[in-house]
């Protein structure tokens, strides 16, 4: 039976969950703290040590970057998911293992309550609570920042940090950030503060998964990555190779650092409704979602591809971005994602250079789809140039219909104009 009041709160050690975890302690909760090792940059001693002294009962942390890699990372990669053509889903798909992990400590704890310290208007305490339901529809979800008590006595980072000064919570530094960052193995995400107005460019500085693309080495490197059924098994470079999920993963985003690959500035469209600019630095994804790409073109029926791109990868990626992974159509539609990645197989070499990754070549030992000698137009073997006028008979017969329904209309389409919304203006120019 879990303890009343007991609750477990997913806990960073920044500013803003100390005080939560402080709060709830005030509030008559025992507090288990939560921490979730996806790849972050984290002094992970000196967060235990803080929420301790802070008060809670216990500080846990789990490892879950293999976990992450693996599960969300490379599925993300067999899917070439990409929202709203730009993003490539790095705070998103770390949601899904970190809140069911979270949910896991909280059931073994015995907690009645589970916490977290997302604002109302982002994406991630959507993302969060729509998990939690779905793994535990019984456990109990407190969010601080939609509680009325708790966001009306703390307005502003100022009341933050007069609470931390008042309940003696260590604090890093008083002087707040000109914007808010999520990091993890996937990627590192930068928006609020300053980079509100989308007009202005981010800071020079703010970037800490790339370096600079115009001040990276002039030389160029070239690497090499395996595929087995749409999931990176292999990366070669400069004599080195990587085989293990975190081990390749974590080497490109050292090469992709170094090369400064992967930056991205957009404004997005959150769940919620409200438009938000948001920079990214993603540089392993960036890598391994071009390669894969491509490797596609050589060994993936074209059909299936087509499918697959119309329906499996948009639909995936607005599931992942909107927080429903726990849920019955993100199983559906990646029964087929993963039927649609059997066959995709081979070798992928890149160059990586000043920001950009270049394709040089591709190759698979195993897949047959493509023929040099099928593709040349120096051979007929296996193919009769007859063919092709049977070929394009048959489908211009519902053409050829069209076009004289066309004329009939009196919009023949050897009008140029005819079918156009916004006519062409005749221009009468003399000279």
């Amino acid at each position: 039976m879990a303890d009343s009041r007991k609750v477990c709160l997913a806990y960073s050690g920044g500013l803003d969950t100390s005080c939560i975890l402080k709060w709830l302690l005030e509030e008559g909760y025992e507090v288990v703290c939560f921490l979730a090792n996806v790849g972050q940059e984290e002094e992970w001693d000196q967060v235990c040590e803080k929420a301790k002294k802070l008060g809670a009962t216990k500080m846990v942390i789990k490892d879950l970057r293999r976990e992450f890699v693996e599960q969300l990372c490379f599925r993300a990669i067999q899917c070439n998911a990409q929202y709203e053509g730009r993003y490539l889903l790095g705070t998103s798909l770390a949601r899904p293992v970190i809140a069911r992990a979270q949910v896991q400590v909280a059931l073994k704890e015995g907690c009645e309550f589970i916490a977290h310290g997302c604002t109302g208007k982002g994406n991630d305490g959507t993302r969060f609570e729509l998990a939690y339901l779905a793994i535990e529809p019984n456990i109990k979800i407190i969010a601080p920042w939609r509680i009325p008590k708790f966001f009306e006595k703390f307005e502003g980072r100022q009341a933050l940090l007069d609470y931390a000064a008042e309940k003696d919570i260590p604090v890093t530094s008083t002087k707040a950030k000109p914007y808010s960052m999520d990091d993890n193995i996937a990627h590192c995400s930068y928006e609020s503060g300053q980079l509100e107005d989308p007009s202005q460019p981010p800071p020079d500085d703010m970037w800490t998964r790339t370096n600079d693309p115009t001040t990276a080495p002039s030389d160029p490197q070239d690497i090499t990555i395996r595929f087995e059924k749409g999931i990176p098994v292999k990366v070669s470079s400069n004599g080195e190779e990587w085989t293990g999920s975190l081990e390749l993963f974590t080497a490109l985003n050292r090469l992709g650092k170094l090369h400064g690959i992967g930056r991205i500035d957009i404004v997005e469209n959150r769940y919620i409704g409200i438009k938000s600019r948001g920079c990214y630095d993603s540089p392993a994804q960036t890598i391994l979602r071009a390669a894969h790409l491509d490797l596609e073109g050589l060994v993936m029926d074209g059909r299936v591809r087509s499918l697959r791109d119309q329906f499996v990868t948009h639909s995936w990626t607005e599931i992942l971005y909107n927080g429903l992974y726990f849920s019955p159509e993100r199983e559906y539609v990646e029964n087929s994602l993963v039927f649609s990645q059997k066959r995709v197989n081979g070798d992928v070499r890149l160059r990586l250079y000043r920001g950009n990754t270049w394709i040089l070549g591709r190759s698979s030992e195993t897949e047959k789809l493509y023929s040099e000698e099928e593709s040349s137009m120096d051979s007929l073997v296996n193919f009769s140039p007859v063919d092709t006028t049977g070929f394009i008979n048959v489908n211009a017969i519902r053409l050829k219909k069209y076009g004289a329904q066309k004329k009939e209309e009196g919009n023949s389409l050897a009008e140029s104009r005819g079918d156009l919304i916004y006519p062409v203006q005749e221009l009468s120019v003399s000279l």
